[in-house]
């Protein structure tokens, strides 16, 4: 079941109060334009009935210095108000995505396992961008139709109170009953328009990442077919939302010739009974007839807002998301690192037992292996350590110190985590290398490259460092990768390093290298080291078997 429209709107609009000010000049910059394009209009009719014989307040002279002076701030008013209006809707915007990437950090992990990378890249880039309509395009028009209704009225209610009766019933069924009503209408098309794009970024992201298995196994077709159908599925849901907005806007047309024969029957009516005179009855007429532009406005709001509504809603979604956990953020910082200990660790995913009673201990300078078949929960120790999750039972100590009590910053700052999968950024050799510590000079970085043995190799790319890895294609091997993953963790320099199956996609030759490097910088270290490989336990001081999730 999704929000309600005006929550969410509510909820948007609480990130632009930091611009409040801006805001409302692009209001008041709004109201004055709108107000000199309706005018004008007002005057042109005057300066008709004025060539024609009737008369008027202005005499033909005065019409055309003000129509001249209104066309001129008409076209300065809408710019500074389409200018701030932007400004407004990409600085939030920067401002959007900058909280959704600290909050994709926060949840990072442990909630982001159970997300489609599509879904994900979807939110940020598309639902994003969409929002650009409701900064730019929904907030201010619709204090920009209210408020230059109002004067309207005012106007409408100086000439005749059954005049102003007509033009408020006009504004409130055009600017508020129809957009309303068409949202309702079509708000779960549009829920289901962004679910479908969405889920087709996760499908292409799936097919590309697969492209060789699907090749291999002659699936090409199938693959294609199916990318067909969804395509399909998203232009179907895309005309539906297109048809809703040729609904509103016949709705729309339809209502303002009703409200314009209405209002010249009744000026007509007012007029026969000199209750007004011909001018006011051509002022009232021409007004109401001039004057749709801000609720016409509000009124195709809705057709955006279908969408937008349906982005706002996922953006938001993900904003209020709460980690698993709560990161410690007045805790204690961690100086010399000593010694690891685990001490009667219980943890369970839902139902399902992962780890039981188990315990280990570590000190500096030593490396601690945990063997076991794939699924026992090596890979699960080593987030519990990395405070992903906490037991439900037992406490994981750091020189005597529980976890739950240490700056959890810090704590992630002391440990290298290297996982099976070393991801390479489309970068340099050397920034994908520096990217664990920014700061660091190259004479750092060629230092972590040879501690863990890729320093020859990268002298043997045709730029050295700076050899681009889009210019590499597909040419770095597993163990190269795997090798920039351990040099990265190397001058990061953090005394605790986890290492999750480093070795299992390497042949004798890469896990030897790979080895041989752990072995170097061990004295300074806390080295973990899981495998169900029994090879790689032969550097380990210790070595804990684990068998569905308890030591065997």
């Amino acid at each position: 079941m999704g929000k309600n429209g005006v929550v969410i709107m509510w909820q948007l609009l609480k990130l632009v109060m930091p611009l409040a000010h801006l805001m409302s000049f692009t209001i008041i910059t709004g109201v004055l334009g709108f107000l000199a394009a309706i005018f004008i209009m007002v005057l042109g009719a005057m300066g008709l009935a004025n060539l024609i014989g009737f008369s008027t307040h202005l005499n033909l002279s005065q019409i055309l210095t003000a129509l001249f002076i209104l066309a001129l701030a008409r076209g300065i008013l809408r710019y500074l108000e389409q200018m701030s209006g932007h400004y407004i809707a990409f600085k939030l915007l920067a401002l959007l995505r900058d909280k959704v990437f600290t909050a994709l950090r926060k949840l990072a992990f442990v909630k982001l396992q159970g997300k489609q990378a599509g879904q994900l890249l979807s939110l940020v880039t598309n639902d994003i961008e969409l929002l650009e309509v409701f900064y730019a395009h929904t907030i201010a028009p619709i204090m920009i139709a209210i408020i230059t209704s109002a004067i309207l009225l005012g106007v409408f209610a100086h000439i005749s109170l059954w005049l102003m009766s007509v033009a408020l019933l006009a504004y409130f069924t055009i600017g508020f009953l129809l957009p309303v009503f068409t949202t309702k209408m079509a708000r779960e098309e549009g829920r289901q328009y962004r679910q479908l794009v969405g889920e087709m970024n996760d499908y292409f992201l799936d097919s590309l990442r697969g492209m060789k298995e699907i090749q291999l196994f002659n699936q090409a077709e199938a693959r294609l077919a199916a990318i067909h159908q969804r395509s399909q599925n998203i232009d179907q849901a895309f005309w539906r939302l297109k048809q809703q907005e040729s609904q509103v806007r016949r709705y729309s047309e339809i209502a303002v010739s009703l409200f314009n024969i209405a209002m010249l029957f009744v000026g007509l009516a007012l007029y026969a009974t000199q209750h007004i005179d011909f001018y006011g009855l051509l002022i009232a007429v021409i007004l109401l007839m001039s004057s749709y532009g801000p609720v016409i406005a509000l009124s195709n709001l809705s057709n955006n807002l279908l969408q937008t509504l349906a982005s706002g809603e996922r953006v938001l979604g993900l904003l209020a998301e709460e980690p698993e956990l709560q990161e410690v953020h007045k805790g204690k910082n961690l100086d010399q690192i000593e010694r690891l200990s685990g001490e009667d660790l219980h943890f369970s995913y839902g139902d399902e037992m992962i780890l039981s009673a188990i315990q280990f201990s570590l000190n500096k300078g030593e490396i601690l292996g945990i063997h076991g078949r794939s699924g026992s929960g090596k890979s699960t120790l080593l987030k519990l350590i990395m405070r992903f999750y906490d037991p439900q039972q037992g406490k994981i100590e750091i020189n005597g110190e529980n976890l739950t009590s240490l700056n959890t910053q810090t704590l992630r700052q002391n440990i290298a985590y290297i996982t099976q999968q070393t991801y390479i950024f489309n970068q340099s050799i050397g920034e994908n290398i520096q990217m664990a510590k920014r700061n660091a000079s190259r004479e750092d970085v060629i230092e972590a490259a040879k501690k863990a043995a890729i320093h020859d190799f990268i002298m043997s790319l045709p730029q050295g460092y700076d050899t681009k890895v889009s210019e590499l294609g597909s040419s770095l091997s597993d163990g190269e990768k795997q090798r920039i993953g351990i040099a990265r963790a190397f001058l990061h320099n953090a005394p605790i390093i986890l290492l999750d199956e480093p070795t299992s996609n390497l042949d004798s030759l890469n896990e030897a290298m790979i080895l041989q490097a752990l072995l170097k910088v061990k004295a300074e270290k806390l080295i973990i080291l899981v495998s169900h490989r029994v090879s790689t336990m032969a550097i380990c001081d210790k070595v804990l078997k684990i068998e569905n999730g308890r030591l065997s």
